[in-house]
């Protein structure tokens, strides 16, 4: 019987249980035992691991977050001690792979940990939809209805109170779920980091909304977005934190909005944050999720590793790591026109 690792990456999302899940009922199917590394490629360099098997992860497909627990260390960066010591857990435990569960930069880590002879193949998550080689992540889905109810149960009170509501969604560097979320939730303004927010724009369109006799306005702005001649994103660096924590771009457009065109309506910055990433997973991204979980065994096990399992036109398919390292996934150019057809600006 061989045994095969799998680790959860990066932030949490909807999803990552089921995928851990369809990985372990595809190992057992083909006699193969999975070892369950705790909190990514830190637990790696740790020898932090759990055995994991149908007994007890049958029960997990709708759970939110990970059992694994999730980190976004990266003992291959600038660390040769911590990469030394990932490499001999995965020696020691006598794995003939790991599958590695995670976003963007875990797939860039992914890469290195395969440089350094660790068998690797990657499972595409995240709610911001930007990893490259696949149409879809795992938790996306998920993300875009949370933002889409959130705009949904706004709207009323928007409606009722005269109200220009400012809807703040995840997305650091592409809008996709500020433009999906949008689209769904008939958001009358759709602002994200793909076009530089022009405030006077938006305010005139708000008072150009008003003068048509309507009595409220949603604003749904991705939380990466700029305003236009500037750089800057908004949020905060907590102490010893190389992440920048984004949060704030929808109090800063409300605030200019204010000092730009006084409005009868009042208005109310809600910020959805983390709810984008907590809870039970939708349908589709337990499916999606379940799926990748047993290719991403099947890959390794058919010596296919190196790769990343993906969607691409519907069909489960595999991307070579290298062409997904270091690399985002922007908008697709169509739905970002298709977004500025409903709403009334991007």
């Amino acid at each position: 019987m061989g045994s095969i690792g799998i680790m959860t990456c990066g932030g949490d999302c909807p999803g990552l249980n089921a995928a851990i899940r369809g990985a372990v009922f595809r190992a057992s199917e083909r006699g193969t035992s999975v070892v369950g590394i705790l909190d990514g490629f830190e637990g790696l360099a740790q020898d932090r691991t759990i055995e994991l098997t149908r007994g007890n992860t049958w029960d997990i497909l709708g759970r939110g977050g990970s059992i694994l627990g999730c980190s976004g260390e990266n003992p291959f960066r600038d660390d040769q001690a911590a990469a030394d010591a990932a490499v001999d857990t995965f020696k020691k435990h006598d794995l003939d792979g790991v599958i590695v569960v995670g976003g963007n930069s875990s797939m860039s880590t992914a890469l290195r940990a395969e440089e350094r002879g660790i068998p690797i193949v990657g499972v595409p998550k995240t709610i911001d939809n930007d990893v490259e080689g696949t149409d879809i992540t795992i938790g996306f889905d998920t993300a875009v209805q949370t933002a889409t109810e959130a705009i949904d149960r706004l709207r009323t009170t928007a409606e009722s109170h005269d109200r220009v509501m400012i809807i703040e969604t995840m997305g650091r560097d592409f809008g996709w779920i500020a433009v999906a979320a949008g689209i769904a939730g008939g958001a009358d303004f759709v602002l994200t980091p793909e076009e530089p927010v022009d405030v006077a724009d938006v305010a005139k369109s708000v008072k150009s909304r008003q003068e048509k006799g309507f009595e409220f306005a949603i604003i749904v702005i991705g939380e990466g977005a700029k305003f236009k001649g500037e750089d800057k994103q908004y949020g905060e660096r907590p102490p010893g934190d190389r992440y920048m924590h984004l949060s704030g771009v929808g109090k800063e457009l409300a605030d200019r909005l204010e000092q730009i065109e006084p409005l009868r309506w009042k208005l109310t910055v809600t910020v959805i944050g983390h709810l984008q990433r907590g809870g039970p997973p939708t349908s589709t991204d337990r499916i999606l999720a379940s799926r990748f979980g047993l290719r991403a065994v099947d890959a390794m096990l058919d010596g296919k590793h190196g790769n990343m399992v993906a969607v691409r036109g519907g069909r489960i398919t595999l991307t070579p790591l290298t062409e997904v390292a270091g690399k985002l996934k922007a908008v697709d150019k169509e739905l970002l026109d298709d977004v500025r057809t409903f709403a009334a600006t991007i």
